[in-house]
């Protein structure tokens, strides 16, 4: 991994290529799109069933397009049993920290009589896109539903791309099953994104679209924002890992790369004020990839998006990590709560060494379905808030609305909205 000495011109040059991962810069991609969400609201399960004949390479109809429940209870015949058990862990585990995020209506009554309160309800229904083929994740398919389930969401569905035979992924449909989805719909791409977010004959108009995709996904969930509400415009995976002199270099390392591994455009980096274990990190890196897999995607990765950083100190690295704002940023010093509170932008923040960005990814209960490419300043994970609308509640009495009209007339007036104002002192002209 290319080791680097981290300047204002090398941190301004690391920033700048970092953004060029964000969706907004593919826009030769947007017109395809745009022509197949407009073919979707024109012509529904036509246009429909013609994409996936097309991108698929599989005959989907009416009839078809939805997953049985025989084709449900074959995947858990076909599936590995120790799989179950742990999906079914991990989904306990994503529950109970869930549930915590509920929050409840509240109402308020005054002396006066005034009452004012926030009604808070689940959406009616959720639309969840699950990418297929090797972009399979069972584990995003937990992420994506619990929440809505624990918010109180009436129906889910979920849409993922059959393969040839017309058939999705075990792990997806048993994942499905035991996260409670009501329906499964085999369709993929932009067009099952506009499929949810409008609706077709066979396919429900969703309130809201969560869950991962590329880049025709992610745009088509952009070109539907408004329609429909998002999760969000989600980047390729990123991994930072803040560290000092007593980090192991080994464990760094393999952190790295499992965030590298996950497509060319993942970013892993590396930020310390030790050029020893910058160094160690490095040799680590060049053992570990020579035994992995997917070499291929991991070299282009660290090529194009993977730095290891060294500052002059802790401050400095502190400063760059919240200037990156990372989808996963793992702390791995000597006391790394004492530098957690200082960390203020990032989507998941992993402490100590036995912490690694994996567990957050499957298994501990946070939502693993966080901001990427520097919108963690602003974005939050996935939660359960994500799933409900929330109304106010007005409700004044006479005598409260007296002891206020005068000041309300003149807001009003001030606006030259005298009809608000009129709205408001018809009520006492006699």
């Amino acid at each position: 991994m290319k080791i680097i000495n981290l300047t204002p011109e090398t941190k301004k040059n690391v920033l700048t290529n970092l953004l060029k991962r964000g969706v907004s810069q593919y826009p030769e991609h947007e017109k395809v799109v745009t022509e197949i969400i407009d073919n979707i609201k024109d012509f529904g399960d036509k246009a429909l069933f013609e994409y996936t004949k097309k991108f698929d390479k599989c005959d989907i109809t009416a009839s078809t397009i939805k997953v049985t429940k025989e084709e449900i209870a074959l995947a858990y015949r076909r599936i590995d049993p120790d799989f179950v058990a742990v999906m079914k862990r991990a989904c306990a585990n994503i529950v109970a920290f869930h549930e915590k995020q509920k929050r409840n209506s509240w109402f308020e009554t005054k002396d006066d009589g005034s009452i004012l309160g926030q009604r808070i309800l689940p959406l009616d229904i959720s639309g969840v896109y699950v990418p297929g083929g090797k972009a399979a994740y069972p584990a995003s398919v937990l992420m994506n539903v619990i929440p809505a389930k624990v918010a109180g969401v009436m129906r889910i569905i979920v849409a993922t791309p059959p393969d040839r035979n017309g058939e999705v992924y075990d792990g997806t449909l048993v994942a499905c099953d035991i996260a409670g989805v009501d329906e499964i719909y085999k369709i993929g791409g932009a067009q099952a994104i506009a499929a949810m977010a409008f609706g077709t004959e066979s396919v429900p108009k969703v309130d809201k679209i969560t869950g991962p995709g590329n880049m025709y996904v992610t745009l088509a969930k952009k070109a539907c924002f408004g329609h429909v509400s998002i999760d969000s415009l989600a980047g390729p995976s990123e991994i930072l890992v803040l560290a000092d002199e007593f980090a192991n270099p080994r464990y760094i390392a393999a952190d790295l790369l499992s965030q590298a591994e996950h497509d060319e455009l993942a970013s892993a980096i590396l930020v310390t004020t030790s050029r020893e274990l910058a160094e160690k990190v490095s040799a680590e890196v060049d053992n570990f990839v020579s035994e992995l897999p997917r070499t291929e995607i991991i070299n282009a990765s660290l090529e194009n998006y993977g730095y290891i950083l060294v500052a002059s100190d802790f401050d400095e690295a502190i400063e760059l990590t919240n200037e990156i704002a990372a989808e996963h940023v793992e702390i791995l010093t000597k006391a790394p709560f004492e530098i957690m509170p200082k960390i203020r932008h990032a989507g998941a923040i992993f402490l100590g060494e036995y912490s690694s960005e994996p567990l957050g990814d499957y298994f501990a209960g946070p939502n693993h379905i966080i901001p990427t490419n520097g919108t963690a300043r602003f974005f939050s994970p996935l939660n359960v808030d994500d799933f409900t609308k929330k109304t106010s509640i007005i409700a004044y009495t006479k005598e409260a609305l007296f002891n206020v009209h005068d000041d309300i007339e003149l807001f009003a007036v001030k606006e030259g909205l005298t009809a608000h104002a009129n709205a408001v002192k018809v009520r006492f002209s006699n």
